[in-house]
């Protein structure tokens, strides 16, 4: 989101370097600000990011090294290895009951470089986005750099889970909206739409002729169910519908930076050509990992998600024993996001969690309007690691 405080430094900095203000106004993550203020301390629990504390597979870097020994480390296809998306198109039907065909699908450099790639595509200067949040910031700050405006519908929570409203989604469009964002499963929240509003929602955008933007990264962790429904399920091939999806999270491959994107046909081209003056495409190293993922990974998957269910349960047993903590357990993503009372500046009480805890956490403040006073918790990790760092947040959020 744009720094509220830019003034004489930042003038001065875009004076003297001749930053683009655009650029010099993105204000840096409040995630960043409490990692920073952590990072290097002796036994710090580090639960911040969304990640767990399990490397990469060996079976996964394995086609990686081998595919580097065979030499296949030159250019390759802007939308993707047409190997990796027949195994994707393959991923997509047994994985929602959806057939898709090569030119709708392109590889990326990250889940979020595929919504970076979108939002250049689609934003001209002053169209809107109706993003539902809270949500991670990077997803404000990409609407902020193509010159886009952030509008904006809540996920609320109440005493039997997160909810949406959607028709606050429909009021937030107006003759000025580009599109409309949503992240479901979500970070941070662990919401996942119920699939009649994911209905309604394609709908709703095919009617008024704008796109929709679905980012469904975490749709493999859920607890409840196999999968999470996709949009895809409701849209048609040429409904202007993106669907965003990542290998970071669900096969354990957060640093290799791969990701892909489901779209309609007739914009592969146009995608081609963002990739080629941004990235020139995903290594073909890394692009034949992926395939074994796909092929391969199902167990990593279950393991995963058996993982943090263990986790998420651990987390959430403490969590709604402590009088001041109001929290929802998901049923998807990897996350504890719990309100804590009397917290009214989130970012300054996780510095004070680091100090006095040794815990480091990210401020809600960070995920846009809705946030503040909220904590985010990563589970992903082990249980002796989860109970340790509980044990030592109930020495102040717990306290007496």
């Amino acid at each position: 989101m744009k720094n509220p405080k830019m003034g004489g430094i930042m003038s001065e900095k875009i004076e003297f370097f001749g930053l683009s203000q655009t650029v010099a106004e993105l204000a840096e993550t409040d995630i960043s600000k409490v990692a920073k203020y952590g990072w290097g301390r002796q036994g710090l629990i580090p639960l911040w990011f969304g990640e767990g504390d399990v490397p990469t597979p060996k079976f996964i870097c394995d086609a990686s090294s081998e595919s580097m020994q065979m030499g296949e480390t030159f250019y390759t296809h802007q939308n993707g290895l047409s190997d990796l998306r027949k195994e994707l198109i393959k991923y997509t039907k047994r994985s929602f009951g959806v057939t898709l065909e090569e030119d709708r699908l392109t590889v990326t450099n990250s889940g979020m470089m595929a919504i970076s790639l979108a939002m250049q595509m689609l934003i001209n200067p002053d169209d809107e986005v109706v993003v539902i949040g809270p949500v991670w910031p990077n997803i404000y700050s990409t609407v902020e750099l193509n010159k886009g405006i952030v509008t904006h519908a809540s996920i609320e929570m109440s005493h039997d889970g997160w909810s949406l409203d959607l028709n606050e989604v429909f009021r937030a469009v107006t003759d000025r909206t580009k599109a409309i964002f949503v992240n479901t499963p979500g970070n941070p929240t662990g919401w996942i739409m119920p699939e009649e509003d994911q209905k309604s929602l394609v709908e709703f955008a095919r009617e008024k002729n704008i796109w929709l933007i679905s980012d469904e990264v975490y749709h493999s962790l859920v607890f409840d169910r196999p999968v999470a429904t996709s949009m895809l399920n409701f849209a048609e091939s040429d409904d202007k519908v993106i669907v965003v999806n990542s290998f970071s999270k669900s096969w354990l491959m957060t640093g290799w930076r791969m990701g892909w994107m489901a779209h309609p046909s007739g914009i592969a081209e146009t995608l081609a050509k963002l990739v080629q003056i941004s990235t020139s495409g995903v290594p073909d190293f890394i692009q034949r990992a992926g395939i074994t993922a796909l092929r391969s990974g199902d167990n990593t998957i279950a393991e995963l998600r058996e993982r943090c269910q263990i986790g998420r349960d651990i987390v959430f047993d403490r969590l709604e024993q402590w009088p001041r903590v109001k929290a929802i357990r998901p049923n998807g993503a990897f996350y504890a996001f719990f309100m804590v009372e009397d917290v009214n500046d989130s970012l300054d009480f996780c510095k004070k969690l680091i100090d006095i805890c040794n815990v480091g956490l990210a401020p809600g403040s960070a995920f846009g309007p809705g946030g503040e006073g909220f904590l985010r918790l990563c589970y992903a990790s082990t249980p002796e690691k989860l109970n340790r760092a509980m044990d030592a947040l109930a020495l102040e959020i717990n306290k007496k």
